[in-house]
């Protein structure tokens, strides 16, 4: 080869090996490619999940348990799917799970119990389950938000359980005797303090002694001394004692159970000076169905079981319920406690009809005659004395309520709907037929959520915990939120004993009793074929052939009282009761001023007996006696789960304010009937300017009424015509946050585009609403906007001119709610400051029934002061005055 040829060839290899210095490799450009590919394929998964999470959806989707569908659920097809949701198949199950064992509040079974229905909650409203179950301390950040960011624009958009725990002071009984003593203080007879267990009922066989019998709250003592019997234990009764020249210092005072809380008993007791009390149940008050009247005792038969003991609360309620030693503030786990004023300073036990006999035979005779021959009470003490042993262990116990919520569209609007779950033992039917009742409305609403239901407004549904000590639960509860409670709950319904009895009966703030006679109207009655549930009103107990074929009688002086009673409900504007005390209505009702509801179904005289707070009430005495088929839980069920749809979902809030303002003259007219008995004060008192202003709340609401009518009949006129567009599920909802989102915004600030405001994604997705619930939404958490305003954004007309019709639904919905709330004063009723409602209250010396005007009634009643009457008159003159004015619209 010459010597130009290689130089040639040489530079063609020189040349060849320097472009594959430049030029990439076939691998290297494979591995570019595919690390490119991965950071794209990175960032386009993180985009479309962020993106998709904006709409509630995810990037890789799984069945969803609450589908949406192309046509939602219109209102009748709703109620339709609910009311045939409830099953008695499915109520008997749910009630031989929970009625089966005893439950004391605080107890490890107590515990279990919630747990339980925790879990049905769960499963049924589709929540997803964590490893650590959400139970949170009271006062806690976790308690505190699971609760207040409902309401807020960062509320979950699924539903949500937890549990709430509170640490209030309760007590246990721990050892109790009671004797009466011969002359040299020995005994001369013991009282077994006990229930029989009669094996023919298993599980109060099973349980006889795993509650003793005692009173809730009680105070622990020994005490000896004679023994006065006081009738029912009430006001009237020991004013009559005091009247007649009876002393009752240092003595043992025995009463029977019935007309008024078993606390209050004891307070006019000690207020008098004895050093205990003896309760017991007294088949007089049983109506016809009695071994006197030759019916067989329980189980054998439903006459009463006289082993059977009543145990219960003694605290006073009507001075404040709850945790004593936290008046007003809820029991945190290291809260600063007081003594409590609400409980008795003496001790005290409860015990049954057939240990009472023998005391009442210490006394001899119980009555006597007056002057005029009238009965009255003898006073005669017994000649030997009795000695009364209390031990309790009183301490701080954890106590459990469970919490559920299903977020509606507007969040600014809260439903709530509760039962307790604590027994004093099974109790089968308080309050396991009102769980059972619950249990089948928390079913009938999952059914809708798995259609695709969205309340138009926020529900909360809670299984309250040591009701039976007070309404401790609910109290500690709406002590420690009371100020969104009072900013946002729209109603309380609450459900307690769904079946004790025949007779189906409904108590509830005025407000609401058109609606729920409307409602129970709609609800097929339990057991008769062509009547409703309203009908059961006039129900009487399945032995009324029997009574009258038998020629019962009854005692004369408790038919005397239930023909009163029955001759007052006759004599109402609408067969719904005003509410008193005795449930978990109470913190809502009377401290903040919430509409409430109560309802099940009771005695009768020719009902079989019912062992309220004993080992016999128990699921056996359900199944024979009380609702065989469990179609009147099912009745129940379905009324209040329904009554709460209608509260939940209508446009306007069935919310009845002029009804209410009727009623507030019944209301003077019974203060007025109390004068006569005041000689000294019926001349110098009258009403006319408390009138005036009544008259005034009246034309108010006349005004109002007519308001909510043109403001709804202009929203659905306007809803007719509205379009639609919208992608499905986009909702109105704010700003995403997390690790995906700050990727996503990231990307967009290295290419000069700012992310979007929550304003701007609330009229992004304005614009591609799905339906006219988002514009309510959106009404909801930005109120402060004009139309103008909104036109400036670029909304269409047709939807600025929906968003303002919904505002004007919005106002009237907010004043139909500041009803109940325009009589609540901050100072409270005298002596029970705890307690107000100005309009009603639970009777200072009554604790379950109601008295309408309370502050105004008692200063006549208890009083008898012409400068406080007339105090108490120009309180509620000027609370009613700025109520006029409010729901002015």
């Amino acid at each position: 080869m010459d010597v130009e040829k290689q130089s040639s060839v040489k530079g063609i290899l020189d040349d060849h090996q320097h472009s594959s210095l430049l030029a990439p490799k076939p691998k290297r450009r494979l591995r570019t490619f595919l690390r490119l590919s991965t950071i794209f394929l990175i960032l386009f998964v993180l985009i479309r999940t962020s993106l998709l999470s904006e709409t509630g959806f995810r990037f890789f989707p799984s069945k969803p348990k609450f589908p949406h569908h192309r046509r939602p659920l219109s209102l009748k097809e709703r109620e339709q799917l609910f009311l045939s949701t409830p099953s008695t198949e499915s109520a008997i199950e749910a009630s031989r799970a929970y009625a089966t064992h005893p439950h004391l509040a605080g107890s490890s079974e107590d515990s279990l119990d919630a747990k339980t229905i925790l879990h049905l909650l769960q499963d049924e409203f589709g929540i997803q389950k964590s490893v650590h179950l959400p139970i949170y301390d009271a006062g806690t950040p976790s308690s505190r938000n699971a609760t207040i960011l409902l309401t807020t624009p960062q509320a979950p958009s699924l539903p949500n359980a937890w549990i709430d725990t509170y640490y209030p002071v309760l007590n246990t009984g721990l050892d109790q005797s009671l004797k009466i003593l011969n002359d040299d203080g020995t005994p001369a007879w013991t009282a077994d303090l006990v229930e029989d267990g009669d094996p023919r009922d298993e599980d109060a066989h099973k349980y006889r002694d795993a509650i003793p019998p005692w009173h809730g709250l009680s105070r622990e003592g020994d005490v000896t001394g004679q023994l006065i019997y006081a009738n029912y234990g009430r006001k009237e009764d020991y004013d009559g004692l005091v009247a007649q020249g009876t002393n009752l210092t240092g003595k043992i005072v025995i009463t029977r159970y019935g007309a008024n809380f078993r606390g209050l008993k004891i307070k006019g007791a000690e207020e008098l000076g004895a050093a205990g009390v003896l309760i017991y149940s007294d088949p007089r008050d049983d109506g016809f169905v009695t071994v006197k009247n030759d019916f067989p005792p329980y189980p054998a038969g439903p006459a009463r079981n006289p082993t059977s003991i009543q145990r219960g609360s003694v605290q006073y309620l009507s001075s404040y319920p709850g945790d004593p030693t936290t008046p007003g503030y809820p029991a945190y786990p290291d809260v600063e406690r007081t003594e409590g004023s609400n409980i008795p300073k003496i001790p005290s036990l409860p015990i049954s009809w057939q240990n009472a006999q023998n005391l009442l035979e210490e006394i001899g005779e119980l009555y006597s005659q007056d002057a005029s021959g009238k009965k009255v009470l003898s006073g005669k003490a017994s000649e030997r004395s009795i000695r009364l042993v209390n031990h309790v262990d009183t301490k701080v116990t954890p106590i459990w309520n469970v919490m559920a919520s299903i977020p509606g569209h507007i969040k600014n609007e809260v439903v709530v709907i509760g039962c307790h779950r604590d027994a004093w033992v099974m109790g089968g039917a308080d309050p396991t037929s009102g769980t059972v009742s619950l249990h089948e409305i928390i079913r009938g609403y999952g059914a809708l959520l798995r259609k695709g239901w969205k309340p138009l407004r926020t529900i909360v549904i809670a299984s309250w915990d040591a009701e039976e000590y007070g309404l401790v639960g609910s109290t500690e509860w709406g002590e420690d939120f009371a100020p969104w409670i009072s900013e946002h709950v729209v109603a309380y319904l609450n459900v307690d004993v769904s079946v004790a009895g025949s007779r189906f009966s409904a108590s509830a703030s005025p407000s609401l009793a058109h609606l729920i006679r409307e409602t129970a109207t709609d609800v097929p009655h339990p057991t008769v074929q062509g009547k409703t549930l309203w009908d059961a009103r006039e129900d009487c107990g399945p032995y009324t052939d029997l009574v009258q074929a038998l020629n019962a009688t009854a005692d004369t002086d408790f038919l005397e009282l239930y023909n009163q009673e029955e001759s007052r409900k006759k004599a109402a504007r609408i067969d719904v009761d005003p509410l008193g005390s005795g449930s978990d209505f109470t913190v809502f009702l009377q401290r903040l001023g919430v509409a409430s509801s109560d309802q099940g179904f009771g005695f009768t005289p020719t009902d079989a007996v019912y062992h309220y707070h004993s080992i016999y009430d128990t699921q056996s005495w359900q199944e024979r006696y009380a609702d065989s088929g469990f179609h009147r839980h099912v009745a129940v069920a379905k009324f209040l789960g329904l009554l709460g749809l209608r509260l939940t979902d209508s446009v306007i809030l069935p919310i009845n304010t002029t009804q209410y303002a009727l009623e507030l003259d019944d209301y003077l007219a019974k203060v007025e009937e109390l004068l006569p008995a005041q000689q000294e004060l019926s001349q110098a008192v009258e009403f006319s300017s408390l009138r005036k202003s009544i008259r005034a709340v009246q034309e108010s609401s006349l005004k109002l009424d007519e308001e909510k009518t043109e403001a709804e009949e202009d929203f659905r006129k306007l809803l007719k015509h509205l379009p639609f567009p919208g992608r499905r599920g986009l909702g109105c909802k704010g700003r995403r946050t997390g690790f995906s989102r700050r990727v996503v915004d990231w990307i967009k600030e290295l290419f000069g585009v700012h992310p979007p405001t929550d304003s701007e994604l609330q009229l992004l997705s304005l614009r591609h609403a799905e339906s006219w619930e988002d514009y309510l939404e959106y009404v909801s958490q930005f109120k402060g906007e004009t139309v103008d305003e909104l036109e400036g954004k670029g909304l269409p007309f047709p939807i600025r001119r929906f968003i303002k019709a919904a505002k004007r639904v919005a106002r009237a919905n907010q004043k139909l709610i500041s009803f109940e709330r325009g009589f609540i004063s901050e100072e409270g009723i005298k002596d029970r400051e705890w307690y107000r409602h100005l309009g009603v209250a639970p009777g200072k010396w009554l604790g379950y029934g109601a008295t309408t005007f309370p502050a105004l009634t008692e200063s006549i009643v208890y009083e008898k002061n012409e400068t406080f009457i007339l105090h108490e008159a120009q309180r509620l003159e000027k609370l009613l005055e700025v109520l006029a004015s409010t729901i002015d619209p």
